[in-house]
């Protein structure tokens, strides 16, 4: 772990016992920052921790007690650190509406742990880029399956549509003509799918493939 006091910390539990009681099962501490002494005149030591499953960021009054904040990993968008002379600072951007689907992201929040450690909050830093890059890799995956599901059981994840053993198209979808403006119309699955192009979300391949299915199905 980093950052481990050197003294046993002020209070009935330091900050690692503290943390240790919001875990849940099967979760486990990676790394913690506390607050640089100096800095924490009026209150115990805040700290800042990462879990295998969020972010936490822990305020600690004086009289005792604890008042947690705790970010999920899926729900992050971006990791910033200010590293100063004595301190350091991370500023995390993350999703407020705890959405675990693509469509219903939106309203970021920003939370702020000042003067921090340096070397621990480099550690944290780390650990919030590394799954910061494992999750948007994870939300690009479940975009395009969304917008699979949206466009029909359309197969993006290979970029391609191949063709079947013998040579022959892949069948395309059959049924009653989409309605104007509705989920299934295809100017409406197009847009969607110029808006991931635009966001990174798919390939140029497979939005080329997606507007061949629905081209092609029309």
């Amino acid at each position: 772990m980093t950052d481990a006091p050197s003294t046993p910390a002020a209070g009935p539990a330091g900050p690692q016992v503290q943390l240790q009681t919001l875990l849940t099962a099967g979760e486990a501490l990676v790394a913690h920052a506390l607050e640089h002494r100096v800095y924490a005149l009026l209150h115990r030591r805040h700290v800042a921790a990462a879990t295998t499953a969020r972010f936490i960021w822990m305020k600690r009054p004086l009289l005792g007690g604890y008042q947690p904040t705790d970010i999920r990993w899926q729900d992050l968008k971006e990791a910033k650190i200010t590293v100063g002379m004595f301190t350091a600072s991370l500023v995390l951007t993350f999703d407020a509406s705890l959405a675990d689907t693509v469509v219903q992201d939106g309203g970021e929040r920003t939370l702020r742990c000042s003067s921090l450690t340096i070397a621990a909050a480099q550690a944290l830093y780390r650990e919030c880029q590394a799954q910061e890059l494992a999750w948007r890799e994870k939300r690009r995956v479940r975009s395009m399956e969304e917008m699979r599901a949206q466009a029909g059981g359309v197969q993006i994840a290979t970029g391609v549509y191949p063709q079947g053993a013998g040579g022959e198209e892949p069948p395309r979808l059959t049924g009653s003509a989409p309605a104007a403006g509705g989920p299934d119309d295809p100017v409406e699955r197009l847009s969607r799918a110029r808006a991931m192009l635009a966001q990174g979300l798919i390939t140029e391949p497979e939005y080329e493939a997606i507007k061949a299915r629905v081209v092609g199905g029309l």
